[in-house]
């Protein structure tokens, strides 16, 4: 049994644990509060987190050795010191830049040649620079080094890809545990997540489970989805591929997604989630609330008294009016996309929790087909 994940109860397929880290205790399932550049975009601060609800804040290991660069994280003693939170932080590797940089890379056994999508200087980025990166930024969990492969691509390409992908994390393991050994490393218990590659081919998905699985890392990650594929291919991965991963380890989908894409996924025996969409939405007035989506642009909000969304009691809806909330939108008010922001991580924080008492009550199920009715969206298959 894992010494870090506990599974307190299961609901169906869904799993309510707690996952012990160097940086306090994570009650899963949960949702990680994406801070790209060790900032949430829209102006919300580390204190505002601890308001939110927020457990676990995930930063980008590509975008913060572009700048301030790791050196000087390091230097500032770590990504915990230097923006000053006191819980979890998980970094990506880099990875997911290799998909989205595309126009920019090259990718070869050793890593992936790419230019900086600020100056255009060439960069290298393989395993080891991964991880190296990731130690000087000293986060919680370090994800290893992956290839996210563009949905479709040809079966013969994803099999050489994920082949790639499982000895880039035979050499991040080697690597993170050799810079945890070191004395000048800040955080010498640093863990490490693999990922499961495979794109949209279940029996590519499921080989590599198992082969990763073998390794026992800290915890395991389904990457390369919410890039292309229908929400019910993405479903019938999640399927597919968590069964055979370690059930005594967390399982995180990255990059995902919806209120919905969640609940379907916690449904399928899923932890951990992160995803920009809520302050991405956030930040152009597109806000959720119990009864789906809206958008406080629309002109029928003009003299809307009502909080964002009633009863909520994040700092936005417990002060200002959706009336209010759009004025400040349409003077170009910073304050509207900080407000948003603020209520759309509340809002996933708290659905994330209302998920947990779900489970541990044992009525996850009936929680989840109230939630897609409310929300108006049909359930999977």
């Amino acid at each position: 049994m894992s010494k870090n994940y506990t599974l307190l109860k299961k609901d169906g397929e869904a799993r309510r644990g707690e996952f012990k880290t160097p940086h306090g205790v994570i009650q899963t399932p949960v949702f990680m509060n994406v801070g790209t550049l060790a900032a949430i975009k829209g102006a919300v601060s580390t204190t505002d987190l601890h308001e939110i609800g927020c457990q676990v804040e995930l930063s980008n290991t590509y975008h913060l050795h572009l700048r301030p660069t790791d050196d000087v994280v390091y230097k500032m003693g770590g990504l915990h010191q230097f923006m000053n939170w006191d819980r979890p932080i998980l970094t990506d590797s880099g990875g997911f830049q290799v998909f989205s940089l595309a126009q920019m890379r090259k990718i070869k056994e050793e890593g992936v040649y790419f230019n900086s999508h600020i100056d255009g200087r060439r960069i290298f980025m393989g395993p080891e620079e991964s991880m190296q990166i990731q130690s000087n930024l000293a986060s919680t969990i370090a994800m290893a080094f992956d290839e996210c492969i563009k949905i479709p691509s040809p079966r013969e390409y994803v099999e050489r890809s994920v082949a790639r992908t499982t000895r880039w994390l035979e050499r991040c393991k080697k690597e993170m545990d050799r810079l945890n050994s070191l004395p000048g490393t800040i955080n010498k218990q640093q863990m490490l997540f693999g990922i499961n590659q495979g794109a949209t081919f279940k029996d590519i998905r499921i080989e590599h489970a198992k082969t990763i699985s073998k390794m026992d890392l800290d915890g395991y990650a389904i990457g390369g989805l919410a890039v292309g594929e229908t929400h019910q291919e993405m479903y019938d991965v999640i399927e597919a591929v968590v069964p055979h991963l370690p059930q005594d380890k967390p399982i995180y989908l990255m990059g995902v997604g919806t209120p919905a894409n969640i609940l379907e996924a916690v449904s399928r025996g899923v932890d951990f989630f992160d995803c920009v969409l809520p302050a991405r939405n956030g930040r152009h007035g597109h806000v959720f609330t119990k009864h789906g989506k809206i958008n406080l642009m629309n002109a029928k909000y003009e003299l809307d008294t009502s909080p964002i969304d009633e009863g909520c009691q994040c700092p936005a809806c417990k002060n200002y009016t959706r009336a209010y909330i759009r004025h400040l939108f349409k003077a170009k008010e910073m304050l509207a996309m900080r407000l948003c922001v603020l209520h759309n991580l509340y809002f996933y924080n708290k659905l994330m929790e209302d998920i947990r008492n779900a489970i541990d009550g044992g009525y996850f199920q009936d929680f989840k087909a109230q939630k897609l009715e409310e929300w108006g969206v049909e359930p999977s298959k």
